[in-house]
């Protein structure tokens, strides 16, 4: 009966210190969550927009100048979301843009023969649609915790399409056009702790290099405030700039305003 007692206590002074070894090996759930990350976000932007289109097929260039107030009035529907996700050090970014618009005159003639008698009252509406979706791959270069520094790379792809509809005398006639490109991108992405519920963040991107548009960029800078665990808000500026021309079409435009978001992080 000693022996068995001295046999089972050198067994469990032999198994015990591997069944720990094995235990702390296992990584917790905590450090399992650490290693990636992933959050939607999704915002407002009150965006002005200035520039030259030509909304069809070599029609003549228009130049426009609308600050947010006017863009608000034309304003059908618009949707913005931002992702953002991490598995180790490596990283992806994307951002989808969908704004609708309808800008409408009314014009009176003068005196004019048939079929238009005079007095006719014309109305002319443009419906305008833009998406816009950006993804970006890449690594974080620098982590300490308190500051991190992504690169990036990827593409944005556009499509733009046009509708117009002129109405008098009862009748309307409508006609419309789309047409899109890809801009391969090149980009960073900066993250500063500044306490425990504020940052700064900063993402700008450059591409197209002849290769969709002459020449398309991005910046976005925000500060965000923790909520809790799982919300933050932030409040920021973006600006969104395309220089495109090509089988006569040209949309030479820039977007930018402030924008505010809420996101939530899994």
């Amino acid at each position: 009966m000693k022996k068995l007692t001295v046999l089972l206590s050198l067994l469990a002074s032999t198994c015990g210190p591997a069944l720990s070894a094995d235990t702390a090996e296992e990584p917790s759930v905590a450090e399992q969550q650490a290693n990636w990350a992933l959050q939607i976000t999704p915002y407002m932007w009150a965006a002005g927009i200035s520039g030259d289109i030509s909304p069809f097929r070599r029609a003549p260039t228009i130049s426009i100048d609308k600050p947010f107030s006017d863009v608000l009035d034309d304003l059908n529907f618009g949707g913005f979301i931002n992702i953002w996700g991490r598995y180790e050090r490596f990283v992806f970014s994307g951002d989808i843009m969908y704004v609708d618009t309808t800008d409408s005159h009314e014009f009176g003639l003068p005196p004019l023969p048939f079929p238009l008698p005079p007095g006719t009252r014309v109305n002319v509406d443009v419906d305008t649609k833009q998406f816009t979706a950006s993804a970006q791959v890449g690594y974080r270069l620098i982590d300490t915790g308190a500051f991190t520094l992504d690169a990036l790379g990827g593409v944005r792809f556009w499509h733009i399409s046009n509708d117009v509809t002129v109405s008098a005398l009862g009748r309307s006639v409508s006609y419309g056009e789309s047409f899109g490109w890809a801009d391969p991108l090149v980009g960073t992405r900066v993250f500063l702790s500044l306490t425990d519920k504020l940052s700064l963040q900063a993402q700008a991107d450059i591409g197209g290099f002849g290769a969709g548009s002459d020449l398309t960029w991005s910046v976005l800078g925000t500060l965000n405030y923790v909520v809790n665990e799982n919300f933050s808000v932030s409040a920021g500026y973006k600006v969104l700039s395309v220089d495109y021309e090509d089988d006569g079409y040209v949309f030479d435009t820039r977007l930018s305003g402030p924008v505010l978001g809420i996101t939530y992080r899994f």
